[in-house]
């Protein structure tokens, strides 16, 4: 059977301009919420060592988890970090047609 893919939201703030937040998401499979959080943040303690070291930052990491980029300057919250079943915010294109 295979994981549940998750979603890992991460509260996030910008250390450079006071009051600037928003949420940073992961997603990837995992055997259950604690894991996905861990997974995420493998994921991004990975790409900001690249990061900072000049490297590229990894792709394809294992069970779908992996970093596109890293943004200096913001700090993420880990504790608040909640997990969850992956809610695909395009799922209402691939619905039955509807009258208007």
């Amino acid at each position: 059977m295979p994981l549940p893919y998750f979603e890992v939201d991460v509260p996030i703030r910008s250390t450079e301009t006071p009051g600037l937040e928003g949420v940073h998401v992961f997603t990837g499979w995992a055997d259950s919420r604690s894991a996905a959080v861990k997974a995420a943040h493998e994921v991004y303690d990975a790409a900001r060592a690249a990061a900072e070291a000049g490297r590229e930052i990894p792709h394809g990491g294992s069970g779908g988890w992996s970093a596109c980029g890293y943004r200096p300057g913001w700090e993420l919250d880990w504790p608040a970090a909640t997990a969850g079943p992956w809610n695909d915010p395009y799922s209402w294109l691939n619905s039955s047609p509807f009258e208007m």
